[in-house]
């Protein structure tokens, strides 16, 4: 396998997706895995116009709030209250194709020994932290293949890297919303699978003139407001982890809504 760049909850947030395709290890990548939670922000056409047109060397993943927003647009959460209103607007401003494409994402995809997953390799909405007790880590595990030694995960918007029952397990964290510091957050695996070696990296850029853009281009109404709270992360990953843990299972990590929020 060459270098695979690792893209997590980009949720929407367009400049700082193109902030991280800038960046020349990425450029370069044979791969690029899109880990979920792609388009539920307040910039989702765009976003998915950007990462088709990378064509074939985009790898795409189903998150949870890629499952929701299908739902809220052709049931069976048509009409209902959303805990997070960004992401049934964000469904009505995609296309059908658009749609099709999100429905179609499997939940896990596996290249070389590494497995590609959203949340956990079972569950799009499950929660596992980087100090999640390794009972935890065996019950997620379960039933996956012995060939498979690394796993590399999203859903919970903060980066961390380390072993689990023999297993490497990698969060590359939030491209659009990080939680605990701002930037766009995401990782570059090497060749060679689980053996490649592994780096977090974090993407800075003009976080202001981040904010200007999203709020002039998106025509969500708490577009300022997102905007502000999520690309300057005024969430911290202490307030992350209090609302993560306990119980880790069960929770969604686009659909948290955080203080201040």
């Amino acid at each position: 396998m060459t270098s695979v760049a690792v893209l997590s909850d980009i949720h929407g947030v367009l400049p700082a997706l193109l902030a991280v395709l800038a960046e020349p290890d990425v450029a370069g990548a044979g791969r690029i895995v899109v880990t979920g939670d792609i388009t539920a922000g307040p910039q989702p056409r765009q976003v998915m116009d950007v990462l088709r047109g990378l064509g074939d060397r985009v790898v795409w993943l189903r998150g949870n709030a890629d499952r929701e927003l299908v739902e809220y647009r052709r049931g069976p959460r048509a009409g209902e209250s959303p805990a997070d209103p960004v992401v049934p607007w964000a469904a009505g401003e995609l296309s059908e194709d658009d749609l099709d494409l999100l429905a179609s994402l499997p939940l896990s995809v596996v290249l070389d020994d590494i497995l590609f997953c959203h949340a956990t390799p079972r569950d799009d909405t499950e929660i596992v932290l980087v100090d999640s007790p390794l009972d935890r880590w065996a019950e997620v595990f379960g039933g996956l293949d012995p060939a498979v030694r690394a796993v590399v995960c999203g859903h919970t918007h903060m980066p961390y890297v380390r072993l689990a029952h023999g297993r490497l397990v990698v969060n590359p964290g939030s491209v659009g919303m990080p939680y605990g510091r701002p930037g766009a957050h995401w990782a570059l695996l090497g060749p060679g699978g689980s053996r490649g070696g592994v780096q977090l990296r974090v993407t800075e850029y003009d976080i202001e003139a981040a904010v200007e853009a999203v709020v002039a281009d998106s025509s969500y109404p708490e577009v300022a407001r997102w905007a502000d709270y999520f690309l300057y992360a005024r969430a911290t990953d202490a307030e992350a982890l209090r609302t993560f843990s306990p119980p880790p299972a069960a929770r969604s990590a686009s659909g948290w809504q955080s203080p201040g929020a």
